[in-house]
């Protein structure tokens, strides 16, 4: 066990229906052929293209935790709209350690976890208010970028297991810079992060391991060797080019 892993390994316990649209992702794929999924440092990065799965695995493996599907920590049971994968009904997670924090963030619905954390604190009397450990400022009157920070700077304190869901959705590359500060204080506090991404900066964090999903499967790669980083480089490097390129005639 590292210090501040809590979750060695995603094993595949169940059959998932052939009918399903969950048999063909290539997550799900790699999971029946392979039968498990080991985590081997203290940040995890799933990499794709739109349509492998890495928000289907990530959801699934913190449903399977205990997290509420839409977003939050345990303590979270509330429900918009049931729209989860039953994928976690199918996988069996190897624990050690005992995480004394954490939270699912899903860039999608984070708005509904700010609303439940208002309408909580507007129903239960509670001293001091749930807001106050996210900041003390409700979350609806921040732009998404700052909540998401609030939230990150005020209510992660460490010895967790925090699992994000394309996280980069909200945040400049500025902001980026302080989420990739805020994730190294926080595994320098013993804690784990599973975290799906599109981003060619996040992947860059030191002593990551970056997994890209492809219809191969699930492999480890160098964050340099995925299409995130080689299609930003090109781009960036010559965006005359790429953009005469993608619009000619």
């Amino acid at each position: 066990m590292l210090n501040g892993q809590y979750i060695d390994e995603v094993i595949y316990t169940g059959a998932v229906d052939k009918g399903s649209y969950l048999y063909e992702l290539p997550a799900v794929k790699h999971l029946r052929e392979h039968g498990k999924l080991s985590f081997r440092k203290s940040v995890t990065f799933f990499v794709g293209e739109n349509g492998t799965g890495k928000s289907t695995l990530t959801e699934a493996i913190a449903v399977a935790f205990g997290f509420n599907a839409e977003g939050g920590t345990k303590n979270f049971t509330f429900s918009t709209r049931s729209s989860h994968s039953e994928l976690y009904k199918y996988l069996t997670l190897s624990k050690s350690g005992f995480a004394r924090d954490g939270f699912f963030l899903r860039a999608e619905s984070f708005y509904n976890v700010a609303s439940n954390i208002e309408q909580l604190d507007e129903i239960e009397a509670l001293s001091p208010r749930i807001m106050e450990s996210y900041g003390g400022i409700s979350l609806h009157e921040q732009s998404h970028g700052e909540s998401f920070m609030a939230l990150v700077e005020n209510r992660f304190s460490g010895h967790g297991l925090y699992i994000l869901d394309e996280p980069e959705a909200a945040l400049s590359p500025m902001r980026l810079m302080t989420l990739m500060v805020k994730i190294d204080e926080l595994v320098k506090k013993g804690s784990q992060f599973i975290i799906a991404t599109h981003s060619p900066m996040l992947l860059a964090f030191p002593d990551a391991e970056v997994m890209e999903l492809s219809a191969e499967g699930i492999k480890s790669v160098d964050y340099k060797q995925t299409e995130h980083y080689r299609v930003a480089k090109s781009f960036l490097d010559n965006p005359e080019k790429m953009i005469k390129y993608l619009l000619e005639d």
